[in-house]
């Protein structure tokens, strides 16, 4: 099999900005003055290492101008706090919003970084009396500190991922509420290898939580995708001598095709006159 080892840089679509947004989301840069459909979401929606993700597959199909809001990296807290980008969404005639995974978002025991929202910044006081054994310096990511509070303790850690998922369906809603409803959720699941410390992708996510969403939405759209990897759908990515182990957990050019043709049955009768 062979790769194509290239810089990131060759993809279509270099990064742009929309308004005042500080957050790069995936380009070309579109026209906002004729009718459009905003995809707001993460690594996925934004398709890193892909040429064509399932955004641009989408706008030919719909024949539609669709805005590619996706960012790498970035979280449900990205896009709550970013007033140019909800801007740009609630113009949209629908915006397709990945639920992305509930780890990453502030909440009453730890911060994330406000735009990439993987990383952690700092404990909240009741993690710290939960937790008075760890020292939270020694965590830069969400899932690592996660992942280590779960192993020390399956009982405390239940209180944490409780409040994770009830902060994750607030904030939820505060976005639909934002996009007035106008919304199509798309729940994108894939598996995740077993060193990443959770089974599945969007992490902590559940049926009870997607149900609690459903009724102020236009619909819920469940995709079951695969890596690249086991898909074995690495090949016409592009990504550079360093990037194959990241690539290898992304979604490949094959699934982004499938992805796209899910959603166009969803949105077709969703932009009918």
């Amino acid at each position: 099999m062979s790769y194509e080892l290239k810089s990131a840089g060759a993809l279509a679509g270099e990064p742009c900005r929309y308004g005042q947004s500080r957050l790069l989301v995936r380009g070309p840069q579109r026209s906002l003055d004729d009718p459009y459909v905003a995809f707001l979401g993460g690594t996925e929606v934004y398709g890193r290492f892909v040429e064509f993700p399932f955004v641009d597959s989408l706008q030919a199909r719909l024949g539609v101008d669709c805005v590619n809001l996706g960012s790498v990296n970035a979280g449900l807290d990205s896009f709550v706090q970013d007033d140019s980008l909800i801007e740009v969404a609630r113009n949209a005639r629908v915006t397709v919003v990945q639920m992305l995974g509930a780890q990453n978002i502030s909440n009453p025991y730890y911060r994330v970084h406000p735009r990439r929202n993987d990383r952690f910044l700092q404990a909240q006081p009741a993690l710290k009396t939960l937790y008075p054994e760890v020292d939270f310096t020694e965590f830069h990511f969400n899932k690592h500190l996660l992942c280590t509070l779960r192993d020390i303790s399956d009982q405390r850690f239940g209180q944490v991922r409780d409040q994770l998922q009830r902060s994750w369906v607030e904030r939820m809603n505060r976005l639909i509420g934002a996009l007035d409803g106008r919304v199509l959720l798309l729940w994108l699941r894939y598996a995740l290898d077993a060193g990443a410390g959770f089974p599945e992708e969007p992490v902590l996510v559940d049926r009870a939580m997607a149900d609690a969403l459903r009724p102020g939405v236009q619909g819920i759209l469940e995709i079951r995708a695969a890596s690249a990897a086991a898909a074995q759908d690495i090949s016409g990515m592009i990504f550079g001598p360093m990037e194959l182990p990241a690539a290898r957990h992304m979604i490949g050019p094959k699934e982004h095709l499938k992805i796209a043709e899910a959603l166009a049955c969803d949105l077709e009768p969703l932009l009918r006159p």
